[in-house]
């Protein structure tokens, strides 16, 4: 019984031994072998490996790109405007022994990749004015500015076995203070613009207006101008055709007539059908029949 009591305990000591002897690595991911505090392996191989047990911990740190939303925070400009700046860091860690061995948690990275963020963005946002950052329209020139700030923040990251993959801005957003004033300056200029191309455009409708009024004037003008040549004209030969039809002394009594008639014919159009005639009138002998 006795026996049976030991041999379980050295079994059981046996099983704690081996648990304590392996670890397992998974993908990307680092695991750093500590003994007393120091680094003594690093491994970023997937699968089973062997440690000492009792004298040998493993600590783990990722080996994908991590993200880091910088908190918002306030730089001044080059015309002396504060603005707020909202950014992120996209960062990975390339040397897991002096990451360890600087920093030893993403917590403590994160917060000094945020301090030399900050530092690096108020120093590219220092050479550029207010107006020119909210009228920013050129992606390759944002794209620079973004280049250089990755680029600076990660020769500082490098000692800290940080490698920095991008540095990006989200927004610019002006203090509250300085909000209203700029939006009604950009109102004001917007509506300046739109008064200038309004004026203008009323100026070039009014020479166009003025051109075809001119061009009308000068069309009816003419053609008045024809009209009553041909209007003439044709009176002059109407009045021809008539004296060739009625050239003779019998052809002109009877065209006299025809007028007399045409005359009495339209007196007679109203109600009244009385018609007091000359009594010298060809027209009065004809119907009296003297």
């Amino acid at each position: 019984m006795k026996k049976g009591i030991i041999i379980a305990a050295i079994v059981v000591l046996l099983l704690i031994v081996a648990g304590n002897s392996f670890y397992t690595v998974g993908e990307n991911q680092y695991a750093c072998v500590v003994e007393f505090s120091k680094i003594v392996d690093t491994t970023d191989a997937p699968g089973l490996h062997f440690k000492v047990p009792f004298i040998h911990s493993v600590k783990y740190f990722s080996a994908a790109a991590q993200f880091y939303d910088i908190p918002p925070s306030e730089v001044i400009t080059l015309d002396k405007q504060n603005m707020t700046v909202d950014c992120y860091v996209l960062w990975e860690i390339s040397d897991p022994l002096k990451f360890y061995q600087t920093l030893g948690s993403a917590s403590v990275a994160e917060q000094r990749l945020g301090d030399q963020t900050y530092t690096a963005l108020k120093n590219a946002m220092g050479t550029l004015a207010q107006a020119d950052i909210i009228n920013m329209e050129d992606g390759g020139k944002r794209n620079d500015i973004y280049d250089g700030i990755a680029t600076t923040v990660n020769e500082k990251a490098v000692v800290y076995g940080i490698n920095v993959l991008d540095v990006k801005i989200k927004r610019f957003d002006l203090p509250e203070s300085n909000l209203n004033a700029v939006y009604a300056r950009m109102i004001s200029e917007r509506n300046q613009m739109a008064s200038k191309f309004t004026a203008d455009g009323n100026y070039e409708a009014s020479i166009i207006r003025n051109d075809v009024d001119k061009q009308v004037n000068i069309l009816v003008s003419n053609a008045e101008a024809e009209a009553a040549k041909l209007e003439a004209e044709g009176e002059a030969e109407y009045m021809r055709l008539l004296a060739e039809a009625y050239d003779t002394a019998d052809k002109k009594e009877f065209y006299e007539f025809n007028l007399a008639l045409d005359a009495l014919k339209q007196s007679l159009t109203g109600t009244e059908k009385t018609v007091i005639l000359d009594a010298d009138s060809k027209l009065a002998q004809l119907l009296t029949g003297n």
